[in-house]
């Protein structure tokens, strides 16, 4: 699995970067023909004062692409609620396809 993190407009620490990473690695126990997964790390300004960190998950698949958008106070928020939608994603997916 290719995991690819990209930030805009800022550069993420070393603690982020292990958090995702880490996290990123149980989506394999969901489905096990992941071939890459795209995080982007985005900061949503208002008028100059940072409102939210937005996290936006793509995961690749042979034959479909999951997308998830989150958006919260923190990053470990946001990846973590993008995650769980993932997750629910990638299950109603096989679901369809074992039906």
């Amino acid at each position: 699995m290719d995991l690819k993190i990209q930030t805009v407009h800022f550069n993420a620490d070393e603690k982020l970067v292990e958090y995702i990473t880490k996290k990123v690695d149980k989506l394999n126990t969901f489905h096990d023909r992941i071939t890459k997964v795209d995080v982007f790390l985005k900061l949503d300004n208002v008028v100059h004062t940072i409102k939210d960190k937005v996290v936006e998950l793509r995961v690749h698949v042979p034959r479909h692409d999951f997308f998830v958008k989150a958006s919260s106070k923190s990053f470990e928020e946001s990846f973590e609620n993008a995650l769980v939608s993932m997750i629910n994603q990638i299950k109603r997916q096989k679901d369809r396809q074992a039906a």
